[in-house]
């Protein structure tokens, strides 16, 4: 079935046909959350009400404007840009500093916690970028919308969306260069490879 067929199915209540939806898209839409908030327990709040929303709002998608996904994405940008306007940032920079000493289920050998270090400053420094910049970049090149679509999303012109992504990617470089921890990192587990 297709994403219309199956949002015409939850406006008549069709709960099967919500989990399918919802199995399909929670993974994108949870993903573009955290990458947002940099936090798994907002992220999933977030995700949660983004799929509330689409059960109560199913008849106001309109799958001739925009493609099902778009629409989610919408969603969760809005409610992201809503939470980080209420809350800020303090506890999203908590969790990716907690996450520098995490190593998760990996193995803990020299190159493991090295990719580690590297992803989770990596991360650091995409939740530094302001939100526009952060939101630009996660949708064309993390989620893989065209940058039309990443306009649509964040309701702003798609030149506006082509200038935040030439900005995030200044600020990025800048950023990684100004911190050469990342070029330590790399040489330590060369030598240890």
């Amino acid at each position: 079935m297709t994403d219309e067929e199956l949002m015409l199915a939850v406006c008549e209540g069709d709960q099967s046909s919500y989990q399918t939806l919802v199995r399909q898209h929670l993974k994108p839409i949870s993903h573009y959350a955290y990458r947002i908030l940099g936090s798994n327990r907002d992220a999933e709040d977030i995700t949660q009400e983004v799929f509330l929303r689409m059960w109560v709002n199913a008849a106001k998608w309109n799958p001739e404007k925009s493609k099902l996904t778009t629409w989610l994405h919408r969603i969760a940008h809005n409610l992201c840009i809503d939470y980080l306007r209420k809350h800020g940032n303090t506890e999203t920079r908590e969790d990716i500093e907690e996450g520098l000493y995490e190593t998760g289920s990996q193995e803990n050998n020299i190159e493991d916690i090295g990719q580690t270090q590297l992803s989770s400053l990596l991360d650091q420094a995409i939740q530094r970028l302001p939100e526009n910049q952060r939101s630009a970049l996660m949708l064309c090149h993390h989620a893989g919308f065209s940058n039309k679509e990443a306009a649509d999303i964040m309701n702003i012109s798609v030149k506006a969306v082509e200038s935040n992504i030439a900005r995030a990617r200044r600020n990025l470089r800048s950023w990684l260069e100004q911190n050469r921890d990342i070029e330590e990192l790399r040489g330590e587990t060369e030598n240890f490879g």
